[in-house]
């Protein structure tokens, strides 16, 4: 019985090209209480993988937390089946605001210790003890104010290029540091309204807990996330105060909202917003870089890593053993960009 992917690449792009059909991008999460994560996540990977899903989805036992994609022809099945499982009954879904096959490439379901890595330890504060749940239109209302505390609970890598007008934006690389940074930028403000946001809602949910924990009084939280708020802003017509890219962890990494150009090149400076991983794979860090330098460098991130790339042929067998063997070391470094 087939529970996980066992293509390659080339292989699983081959297939997408080749697809007749479109491809929907959705987002979900809840926190509930799984009883046997293993057994949920086995049984979850077959119903997808039947539908010819693809995304990346985490289960623990405190719930389930997936980005992924589904044919449009199965839209009505993949429902369906999230109703018969009592854990995913009316699921509140978040579909994409920008359309692309691509997203996902393959689908991954692993089971996890928790499904948002906060480096917490197990009962440190009640996470159910969360923030009051703001439309999209009450939280583009309550933002304008100048009496409340617009705070992005998302990395710096995402807030660069795209984030809410007049937000706090702490300069954190994972979700652990940004709840100490933003515990400690707030100290003075436990009586403020304070307005969280990140990208589907998910990460709001214990940081709203978080600040509650710490004496917060007025902890408030977007609900839906950016994903929501730009959906329904638009139905109604409303300028977005959102502004620039709304960073995605999917292939595409970003959905344009605004025409606003946030970022800038980390190579040349010049203004842009396109997140790339860098090619040569030892390092495949996540950086900012315009077509001009994509070109100049062959897609790495440094003259440094363009020059090893082209130094070895990574298509060769001894190489790639080479390569995964260095892969442990790595891995904390991508673990941390996570």
């Amino acid at each position: 019985m087939k529970l996980h992917n066992k293509y390659s690449k080339e292989v699983l792009l081959a297939r997408l090209q080749a697809e007749s059909f479109r491809r929907r991008t959705v987002s979900f999460y809840r926190y509930v209480n799984i009883e046997n994560p293993k057994e949920f996540r086995d049984q979850l990977y077959l119903a997808l993988d039947s539908l010819s899903c693809l995304g990346r989805i985490y289960v623990a036992h405190e719930g389930i937390n997936a980005q992924m994609n589904v044919p449009e022809h199965n839209i009505d099945a993949f429902l369906e089946y999230l109703q018969s499982v009592c854990e995913l009954q009316d699921m509140p879904l978040k579909w994409a605001i920008e359309e692309s096959k691509y997203s996902f490439i393959k689908l991954v379901v692993r089971v996890r210790p928790k499904i948002v890595a906060d480096g917490l330890e197990d009962g440190a504060f009640d996470v159910t003890n969360v923030g009051k749940h703001l439309s999209p239109v009450e939280f583009h209302e309550l933002s304008q104010k100048e009496d409340v505390v617009v705070v992005d609970m998302r990395n710096n890598y995402e807030s660069e290029v795209g984030r809410f007008e007049n937000a706090i934006c702490p300069d954190a690389e994972t979700f652990r540091e940004e709840l100490e940074d933003v515990v400690e930028t707030l100290a003075d403000k436990k009586d403020k309204k304070i307005l969280l946001y990140c990208t589907g809602g998910i990460r709001c949910e214990k940081a709203s807990a978080w600040l509650k924990h710490h004496g917060f009084s007025d902890v408030n939280q977007l609900h839906g996330g950016i994903i929501a708020y730009v959906s329904e802003i638009r139905q109604k017509g409303l300028e977005s105060r959102f502004i620039g890219k709304n960073f995605v962890f999917d292939e595409r990494l970003g959905e344009r909202v605004t025409d606003h150009v946030l970022g800038k090149c980390y190579q040349c400076g010049k203004p842009c917003d396109t997140h790339v991983n860098c090619r040569y794979d030892p390092c495949h860090e996540l950086v900012i870089q315009c077509s001009e330098c994509a070109e100049k460098y062959g897609g790495c991130c440094s003259e440094e890593c363009y020059t090893n790339m082209k130094s070895f042929p990574w298509h060769q067998k001894e190489y790639r053993k080479q390569l995964n063997q260095l892969r442990p070391v790595i891995g904390e470094k991508r673990e941390k960009a996570c």
